[in-house]
């Protein structure tokens, strides 16, 4: 019999379940890299004044030029047309608020999708996460087609833009929760910071393929910026509704990767395995930060397997979805989600502001300046995937917020001198920047909302994974819509104040990522001392740090 060659004998290498977790991996990798990809057109066409807001000068010949950048001091107009002749452009953005406008556009969506992400969770755990989805990417897609339909057909109504911006804003909430949801469901805890922290990637990868997408037509055809993305993310709803699996047991799959490959040879095997496993999970000593996420209403904690039980919508045996306020006192959600406010509210600025901050520094066209500010989304992918790495080797999820928003404080402020020295230190700002920004970020959002929301304390209760992440993901997006309205705010006055506002965000989220985590109060000996977790439970000094357990008969 001839050998296998080397290909097949790689995928029969694979179970059937490992398979299967791939496929998903990729899916709702790409589902929500088209939902970035379709937010960053705005930032790019906002940023080419040339097409939304131009100065327009006569030239020698008669005839109207126009110019993507403001007049220099020193130079003189051949010829001003008369009234509104040296400003020209898009109506209504062709006025001297051109930048409140545009602003307001920013705003609009980023209040937009705060306030509906909390709506989003409570009703997405209540319907099929695929008919959910497909119709969020579904609708998505079209109301970010219908932006640019505005050029084809010559809309000049402000109120267009801002509700199509709002409505946007809505469905697009949509996505999140779900494929967090999807994912939870489909992977265990096990490498979880890793798993989460490549899979966060989308976010990078779908910002930098909206600006090269969006920067091909800016300067031609602004319309198609937003039509062929929203196209896009039309076509991955359809994907969706297609091949979108939510569960693993719709499809006879396993809920947990399994630990070994052995385990698949036959039931004796597996039971003793699974058995190992969790005589060692009992015996094993609990981290400060695990043991943090095990107490509740300020009650001491007899045993790391303990579990309090929240209130849910419904009665009886059944698993119901679990209420807003349940999700609320699941510990660690409040201190979390503060602490992704500032975060995102740094990152966001980044988002909407760096392609016109490089342009103004560096000097560079429209479209250089928005290929460079990809540059900030490649830092964040290594960022993302480094902080998963650095939890899941610490296990504690909170101290490697705390560390790297650490370091992005000073890196921040240095930025802001760097950058001015030219391209080279620009771009290796841009990499540092982004990494220990977009780190915590996407740790939050991925792996602790993940281990949030199939806390303990839930008692299996998968229903609450969408609200949780709709939660912790819905206040962050607070701090979205703040950091760019308050870098529009302060940008008149210089970008160095813009900055010390990023870094004074930064600092914050620091401190809250330190509320999150467990710490011991060292008066006296340390094994001598209680543990004090900043979500209220307390270990008190005299009871004994690891209680005996008591075998089931």
């Amino acid at each position: 019999m001839a050998p296998l060659p080397p290909g097949i004998r790689f995928i029969v290498s694979f179970s059937r379940d490992q398979w299967y977790r791939a496929f998903i991996f990729i899916l709702t990798f790409l589902l929500y890299a088209s939902f970035h990809l379709s937010r960053k057109p705005i930032s790019i066409v906002k940023m080419s004044q040339g097409e939304l807001h131009s100065y327009c000068t006569a030239s020698y010949e008669g005839e109207v030029g126009f110019h993507s950048q403001s007049p220099k001091a020193g130079d003189t107009p051949a010829q001003q047309l008369p009234d509104n002749g040296t400003d020209c452009g898009w109506a209504p953005f062709d006025q001297d608020n051109f930048q409140q406008l545009l602003g307001a556009l920013d705003y609009s969506f980023l209040c937009a999708y705060a306030v509906g992400m909390y709506l989003s969770g409570i009703i997405g755990e209540r319907l099929p996460i695929r008919y959910y989805l497909t119709f969020g990417m579904v609708a998505s897609g079209a109301f970010t087609a219908l932006f640019g339909v505005g050029y084809f057909y010559n809309i000049h109504s402000f109120g267009f833009y801002v509700v199509t911006q709002i409505v946007n804003g809505l469905v697009q909430t949509t996505g999140w929760p779900s494929v967090v949801t999807c994912l939870g469901n489909w992977f265990g805890k096990g490498r979880r910071g890793l798993i989460m922290g490549v899979w966060n990637s989308h976010t990078s990868v779908g910002n930098i393929l909206g600006s090269l997408i969006a920067g091909c037509w800016v300067s031609t055809c602004w319309g198609l910026s937003f039509i062929v993305p929203g196209a896009i993310v039309a076509a991955m709803g359809v994907v969706c509704f297609l091949f979108l699996i939510e569960h693993p047991k719709d499809v006879a799959c396993s809920s947990s990767p399994a630990m070994h490959p052995e385990s698949y040879e036959n039931g004796t095997h597996r039971f003793r395995l699974q058995k190992q496993a969790l005589t060692e999970e009992r015996n094993k000593p609990l981290d400060p930060e695990m043991q943090c996420l095990l107490l509740s209403d300020g009650k001491r904690s007899g045993h790391q397997n303990h579990v309090v039980i929240l209130p849910t919508d419904g009665g009886g045996g059944g698993i119901a979805a679990i209420s807003f306020v349940g999700a609320l006192k699941i510990p660690g959600v409040i201190e979390f989600s503060l602490c992704l406010l500032f975060a995102k509210l740094v990152s966001y600025t980044f988002l909407f502001w760096l392609p016109l901050y490089i342009t103004n520094v560096d000097r560079l066209d429209v479209k250089k300046a928005g290929e460079l500010s990809t540059l900030f989304d490649v830092g964040g992918i290594f960022g993302g995937i480094l902080a998963g790495v650095i939890s899941d080797r610490l296990e504690k999820r909170a101290s490697t917020c705390g560390l790297m928003l650490l370091l992005a404080a000073p890196t921040l402020y240095v930025f802001s001198a760097i950058s001015k020295m030219g391209l080279e230190a620009t771009i290796a700002m841009l990499l540092l920047s982004g990494a220990l920004v977009s780190g915590p970020y996407a740790l939050i959002t991925t792996a602790v909302s993940a281990d949030l929301g199939t806390h303990k304390s839930l008692k299996g209760n998968s229903h609450a994974l969408a609200t949780v992440t709709a939660i912790i993901d819905g206040t962050g997006s607070v701090g979205a819509a703040l950091g760019p309205l308050l870098a529009g705010l302060l940008s008149p006055s210089g970008w160095s104040n813009v900055f010390y506002m990023l870094v004074f965000a930064d600092a914050c989220a620091l401190v809250m990522s330190e509320a999150a985590a467990c710490g011991f109060q060292h008066v006296g000996k340390e094994a001598e001392r209680g543990l004090v977790c900043a979500s209220g439970g307390f270990l008190s000094p005299s009871a004994p740090k690891h209680p005996p357990v008591k075998r089931a008969e």
